[in-house]
C-alpha cells in the first residue's frame, strides 16, 4: 500500500475509535486511542513503516490513557446529607459488604462498624462510596 493508502486507513480507524466512544462508553479510552490513531495518520507521510505506525500509536494510545486516567475525577465517599436508617438484607461481618433496604430500594452496603450486623437489624447509613452504602449497626435499635 502507499503512504496515502495509509493515511486513509489510520483516519478511518481514529474515526471510528471516536464514534465508537459515544456508543460504548469506555471512560474516554476509546477516544485517546482514536486520538492516537488520528497523530499517526498525520505522521504516515514522515514513517512510511506500517510496523513503526503501529508501534507509534500503540505508544501514543498507552500514554494518552494514562493521561485521561489522571485527569478522571477518582471515586470517592459522598456524605449523606444526614444520618438514615436502613434495614438489614443479609449478615455482614465489620469490612463485609451485603445488601440493605434503604428508601425502598435494595442497595449494595458495607459494614463500616466493629459489630456484625444480622438479617432484619436497623443500621444507619453513615456515608456513600459509589453505589455501595457505608453503614454502621444501630446500636440504639428498640
Amino acid at each position: 500500500m502507499t503512504v496515502t493508502n495509509w493515511t486513509g486507513l489510520w483516519l478511518a480507524i481514529g474515526a471510528l475509535l471516536c464514534v465508537m466512544e459515544l456508543f460504548v462508553p469506555t471512560a474516554f479510552v476509546e477516544m485517546a486511542m482514536g486520538i492516537s490513531a488520528l497523530l499517526v495518520a498525520f505522521c504516515t507521510p514522515l514513517i512510511p513503516s506500517l510496523n513503526v505506525q503501529i508501534a507509534l500509536w500503540m505508544v501514543l494510545s498507552v500514554m494518552a490513557v494514562y493521561a485521561v486516567k489522571r485527569w478522571m475525577p477518582q471515586q470517592r465517599s459522598l456524605p449523606i446529607d444526614e444520618e438514615t436508617e436502613a434495614e438489614a438484607l443479609t449478615a455482614m461481618e465489620p469490612g463485609e459488604t451485603g445488601r440493605v433496604l434503604f428508601e425502598g430500594n435494595s442497595w449494595r452496603a458495607k459494614c463500616e462498624g466493629d459489630r456484625p450486623i444480622r438479617v432484619h437489624d436497623r443500621a444507619i447509613v453513615v456515608g456513600r462510596k459509589g453505589n455501595t452504602l457505608l453503614i454502621m449497626l444501630d446500636e440504639f435499635q428498640g
